[in-house]
């Protein structure tokens, strides 16, 4: 059985890197109006059938508040044209173009000052007013019936449920790469991304039995899924890609990626159905989940792509993205463990910090009344000075 106290607090950890409802609420608002104009008579791409469905943590409920208040609020979404866009009659310039051209009208009928921005993969909606907060915007297409079957039968071979598969394969889609050697001219070299098929398969990661019946499926604007349920995983990445942040401050570009961190830690989960056993469970077995050769941690969607593909690039090197990892987990490991010994308001509130978490000093009394060291079993002997990030200089 969980500690009460424990899973008390690191509770209070999640709500205070939780993004703000108002945050919520607005990228909320935001995506779906860009959603309805896109799918407005008027627009280029409305003959096309586009499905407009959000990417990334809003869609798996992992997103956390800025590190620091001068962060932007960012939200990923995916323009997909359902039909009369494939690989044999579009280039991938063609579709980027009509994608902009309806962007650019969103963009000046809304009163949004900033230009839009062009990134390698998508497109970017800058706002400027109360709430620093951007939207990319990634144009695609299905991915051909020929491939996905492809794909269909390397899921099978890992053992994917036959349900999952069924939900998986249809979202594989192909994107725009303005770096790509054959972005200009007709090509099947389109890069391949699913992350509507990640997102299902993190959902069967996610979900067990007790709270399958308040997940259901979610259907063409996708709805942002509700940020209020939150899964005993779904919290325990909000809480690692924070204290990642905080870890990682002065040195963003060396701190792991978080769909290394999301990837990792959904395939550690054994369904635990509490935030301290899950943690616990993790934090001990996401290190088994790196492969010792390429690729290290594929994409459970998409067998083209390894998210830690940086890792042994030269480019990289100085980096030290590998190493950078281990010593974060191993930070990860002797802090969660603070937390559970902490028995002392000042105590806890030092641990909290290592979370980027201030706790009042009422309630770090509150949450440490009567309280006594944790019986959990620690998950590593704590280090008394915990490794810190390096790179080369």
């Amino acid at each position: 059985m969980p500690d009460i106290g424990n899973e008390e607090i690191l509770k209070a950890i999640v709500a205070a890197v939780e993004l703000p409802d108002s945050a919520y609420e607005k990228a909320k608002e935001r995506y779906e109006d860009l959603g309805e104009w896109l799918g407005l008579p008027s627009s280029n791409v409305s003959k096309y059938s586009p499905h407009i469905l959000p990417q990334g943590s809003f869609r798996l409920g992992t997103a956390i508040r800025p590190l620091f208040e001068k962060e932007e609020y960012d939200l990923d979404i995916t323009c997909r044209l359902e039909t009369g866009r494939t690989m044999e009659n579009t280039t991938q310039t063609d579709l980027r173009s009509m994608v902009r051209k309806d962007i650019e009208a969103y963009r000046k009928e809304r009163g949004i000052q900033a230009p839009l921005g062009e990134k390698h993969r998508c497109l970017r909606l800058e706002y400027q007013d109360h709430l620093s907060f951007h939207m990319d915007i990634v144009p695609s297409i299905p991915d051909s019936l020929e491939s996905r079957a492809l794909l269909e039968k390397a899921f099978s071979q890992r053992a994917y449920s036959a349900s999952l598969i069924q939900k998986v394969s249809p979202m594989a889609s192909r994107i725009t790469d303005d770096r790509s050697p054959n972005y200009r001219t007709i090509s099947s070299t389109w890069l391949r991304s699913n992350p509507e098929g990640y997102a299902r398969w993190f959902e069967e990661r996610m979900l067990s039995q007790t709270l399958l019946k308040s997940f259901q499926e979610r259907a063409q604007i996708d709805a942002l899924p509700s940020y209020k349920r939150r899964a005993p995983l779904q919290r325990a990445i909000q809480v690692l890609k924070r204290h990642r942040d905080w870890m990682f401050m002065d040195m963003p570009d060396s701190k792991p990626i978080s769909m290394i961190i999301t990837t990792l830690t959904a395939q550690a989960y054994n369904g635990e159905e509490d935030l301290e056993s899950t943690l616990l469970s993790v934090l001990t077995g996401m290190e088994r989940m790196v492969n010792q050769t390429k690729p290290r941690v594929p994409n459970p969607v998409n067998p083209e792509e390894d998210f830690a593909d940086k890792w042994d690039d030269p480019k990289y090197a100085t980096l030290r993205l590998e190493e950078n990892f281990r010593k974060w987990l191993l930070q990860a490991k002797a802090d969660f463990n603070r937390i559970l010994a902490s028995t002392s308001p000042e105590e806890l509130r030092k641990s909290a910090n290592n979370f980027s978490v201030t706790l009042r000093e009422s309630e770090a009394a509150r949450l440490t009344q009567g309280r006594s060291p944790s019986l959990t079993s620690p998950i590593v002997i704590i280090p008394k000075d915990p490794p810190k990030p390096w790179m080369d200089l």
